[in-house]
């Protein structure tokens, strides 16, 4: 499988730059305590960290709408999946448990303050593109049944032309999506080679560390860093 961004994405935003957690052979149908306190302690530090401050004004955050404006995309009406998190964690509306899997990412997410994706790879054919829309392409919103389409140019994670995640990483799809039975993930996060890709290499260790802690010495997990100058990462040939 592969992992890859497209040369008219990297045109528009060249310092792009995406970790690549790549695990298989997971039971995610388990209840793990352990992780849902984790969750938990790492909002409450998120909260205190914004503690009079508005995200968006932010130097976590402030990238991220820069980068949505050089995508074409307001900032303001889409925001960033992070800053949508930041945001709602910031008013101190906390973070539902939903799954052990999608637990872990949200709590390396949270703490490290970086937008991370997670895509059930089952689903996917060959692999995922980071690229810009196309005629034909489709997207079935998170919790909807009805298809829509992406506007022309619009960058987008793909499989195919299955649409996984809208507008960069503003809104992810019901396809793909991470249930309790899942077994295999594939987790991207989404970072700077300017600006915070020491911390998208900080989140991808404590990822693979934590997911060895929580599921077990039975997983495989590859991981692999995607940018201008290496847009293709290949896993589990």
């Amino acid at each position: 499988m592969y992992y890859q961004v497209s040369k008219e994405f990297i045109e528009k935003l060249p310092t792009a730059y995406f970790g690549a957690v790549a695990v298989r052979g997971l039971d995610n149908t388990r209840e793990i305590p352990e992780l849902e306190q984790m969750l938990a302690e790492n909002v409450v530090s998120c909260e205190a960290y914004f503690a009079g401050k508005k995200p968006k004004e932010t130097e976590d955050i402030v990238p991220y709408r820069m980068a949505f404006t050089s995508l074409g995309i307001n900032p303001n009406k889409f925001l960033c999946s992070i800053e949508a998190l930041l945001t709602l964690i910031a008013k101190g509306k906390g973070f539902p448990h939903i799954n052990a899997a999608v637990d872990l990412g949200n709590a390396v997410s949270i703490k490290h303050r970086l937008p991370m994706g997670a895509h059930d790879l089952d689903t996917i054919d060959e692999g995922l593109d980071v690229r810009l829309a196309v005629e034909g392409d489709t997207f079935i919103p998170f919790g909807s049944t009805e298809e829509e389409k992406p506007d022309p140019g619009e960058a987008v994670y793909a499989s195919g032309n299955e649409i996984r995640t809208r507008r960069w990483t503003w809104r992810q799809s019901e396809r793909g999506k991470i249930t309790e039975e899942t077994k295999a993930i594939l987790f991207p996060i989404d970072g700077f080679s300017d600006v915070n890709a020491e911390e998208v290499h900080k989140a991808a260790d404590e990822l693979v560390e934590l997911l060895h802690r929580y599921f077990g010495d039975g997983i495989e997990i590859e991981v692999g860093y995607v940018s201008k100058e290496q847009p293709r990462f290949e896993f589990f040939k």
